[in-house]
């Protein structure tokens, strides 16, 4: 039962993202005011990638932050992991150049590899859109090795008060520019209503201590519209 639940809720989130996959892109503009790529270039500048590490890039789409790490190092070893095949198909052809790194369709919560096979575990915007968040996690602790290092950045609820109403006022007015732009409001229905149902950032930091993980850290962009989680594994 508990995977049937699991295949219904994945089956809903791709139904979303089956219907944005070519406009991803213009759809993270709109939802971040413009400013995601320079969020995304932040995340990975305060991550100290060494050229022998092994990166999964999960809940890849059209594979933003490879693109980032392959700029810096064309010959990086990445496995882009992307539930959506429209999504990960859209994207491949800019892959195609760089011989280490490799793309699969598959979900966060049952990862293709063995235990402790890879360096570092960076997730960008997908977190809230896993199905079973602890199993998620889980699975991460598992394929890290010993040493391995957990980067997230995700969109939160807002709390401090001006940027709070701002938001809750622009956060209306999403499913319009998704109507206009993308001629379909329901995805952008699904990310509003997706970052108000999602955890805290409190509630994530606890579940990465009750997963394992250890020196854990947050770090707020803009007023806590997004934030970067840090986590390491140091120990079996």
């Amino acid at each position: 039962m508990k995977n049937i639940h699991l295949y219904k809720n994945n089956k809903i989130v791709n139904k979303v993202f089956d219907n944005v996959y070519q406009n991803y892109d213009l759809m993270n503009d709109i939802m971040s005011l413009g400013t995601h790529r320079l969020w995304k270039q932040q995340f990975i500048n305060s991550i100290d990638i060494s050229n022998s590490d092994y990166i999964i890039d999960m809940a890849s789409g059209t594979g933003d932050i490879s693109k980032i790490i392959l700029k810096q190092n064309p010959n990086q070893k990445v496995l882009r992991v992307e539930p959506n095949k429209k999504m990960l198909n859209f994207s491949h052809n800019n892959f195609q150049k760089f011989k280490h790194t490799h793309s699969i369709c598959g979900y966060a919560e049952e990862i293709p590899l063995k235990n402790n096979s890879i360096n570092k575990y960076l997730i960008s915007f997908g977190l809230r859109n896993v199905s079973n968040l602890d199993k998620s996690l889980k699975e991460c602790f598992r394929v890290l090795k010993k040493g391995g290092g957990f980067y997230c950045l995700e969109f939160y609820k807002v709390n401090k008060p001006i940027f709070k109403d701002l938001y809750k006022l622009y956060s209306k007015a999403i499913p319009l520019f998704g109507k206009i732009f993308n001629q379909n409001s329901e995805p952008y229905n699904y990310l509003v209503q997706s970052i108000n149902d999602f955890h805290t950032q409190k509630k994530i930091k606890l579940k990465l201590h009750e997963t394992g993980f250890k020196n854990i850290n947050i770090k707020n962009i803009f007023g806590g519209i997004a934030s970067i989680h840090y986590a390491w594994k140091l120990n079996d």
